[in-house]
């Protein structure tokens, strides 16, 4: 437990011990105890859910390679402008029902105008005081007024990701710069607002551009972090570079895991297609995740992911720090056995 004793007491773990978690030296078995022993003295067994509302869609100045809703994307996407207020509220309420810590506020764009951050503001005045739920926005960039403002209406946390490391990141997108991305997170954390900033796996990175990012965000100090993973949607310029495994999938997030030991890092956009059937280890490195999609590509549904979480052996956290109960998110307090159990009469153990 060595890896898990440094990242919890120091001294932190350096770029090419990180690099080695992303590499075979380290089964993944031990890897994946020793990222649950960070996680498990941090978090314990609590899982926080996230509902994505894709706030406004497409309409997007900027060619971010992964995004659909960027100007250079071909995807089939019906543009529209930002939802009504009572739309807002109303999913806001929904997501809180249905168990989410969290409910995150998206906007495709390059920043929000001056009008823009009004209604927002207004919006979540309205959510703050009628729904017990923590928001979250992420509106393009921000300078210090707008990141005030935010903050004053109430705004718990604001989301703006690195996605990829400053080497990598004119590969990625030319319409605005890394720099741009961390002028956002600094005017935010000026405001006081909570941060929240991951990355995007499986962009044709290197393992050392995944790991200079983690430690940017270490150095940062962001409490919440997203790993998602590249998916590769028709029309988008940048797709799978085949890279994203199960396995390499979880290495991402026990690298993330060590080297930010006190963030909640979030399980995000991709788990269900690149984890496949070992996205339930993906729990043991992080302690969060989103349910019911991913602003334009869709995802599990909240009961199949809570079932998911139930049978692994966690539990959900509501927004006021209580454990959700079970039959509250759609499943029963028994494991009960789902599916057919129609006998085969022609089974090899029966033969008729």
């Amino acid at each position: 437990m060595e890896l898990a004793r440094r990242s919890l007491e120091g001294p932190a773990l350096d770029a090419p011990e990180l690099e080695r978690v992303l590499g075979p030296e380290i089964d993944l078995l031990p890897l994946l105890g020793q990222a649950w022993e960070v996680r498990r003295q941090m978090f314990g067994n609590r899982v926080l859910v996230h509902v994505l509302n894709n706030a406004q869609n497409a309409r997007c100045p900027e060619d971010c390679g992964y995004c659909s809703q960027s100007i250079v994307s071909q995807a089939p996407l019906k543009p529209y402008a930002w939802k009504p207020r009572e739309d807002l509220l109303a999913e806001a309420r929904q997501a809180y029902e249905s168990g989410a810590y969290r409910y995150c506020l998206v906007a495709s764009g390059r920043g929000p105008t001056e009008r823009q951050v009004d209604y927002v503001c207004d919006v979540v005045r309205e959510i703050k005081s009628e729904v017990p739920v923590q928001v979250c926005v992420c509106v393009g960039l921000l300078d210090d007024d707008k990141a005030r403002r935010l903050k004053r209406a109430g705004v718990d946390r604001l989301n703006h990701n690195l996605n990829t490391s400053e080497r990598h990141y004119p590969q990625v997108c030319s319409t605005h710069t890394y720099a741009d991305r961390l002028g956002t997170l600094r005017a935010g954390r000026d405001a006081g607002l909570e941060l929240c900033s991951g990355l995007i796996a499986g962009m044709g990175e290197t393992d050392a551009d995944l790991v200079e990012v983690a430690l940017e965000l270490r150095q940062l100090e962001v409490p919440s972090i997203p790993v998602n993973f590249l998916v590769p949607i028709e029309g988008n310029p940048l797709q799978s570079d085949a890279s994203l495994s199960p396995e390499r999938a979880l290495r991402v997030l026990c690298m993330v895991r060590l080297a930010n030991p006190r963030a909640e890092l979030r399980v995000a956009g991709g788990r269900e297609g690149h984890l496949r059937s070992l996205e339930p280890l993906a729990l043991y490195p992080a302690n969060s995740l989103f349910v019911e999609g991913y602003l334009t590509t869709r995802g599990s549904g909240a009961r199949a992911t809570y079932a998911m979480i139930r049978d692994a052996g966690f539990v959900v956290e509501r927004a006021d720090g209580t454990l959700a109960d079970w039959k509250e998110l759609g499943l029963d307090d028994a494991f009960r056995v789902e599916g057919s159990t129609e006998i085969l009469k022609n089974s090899v153990l029966g033969l008729s």
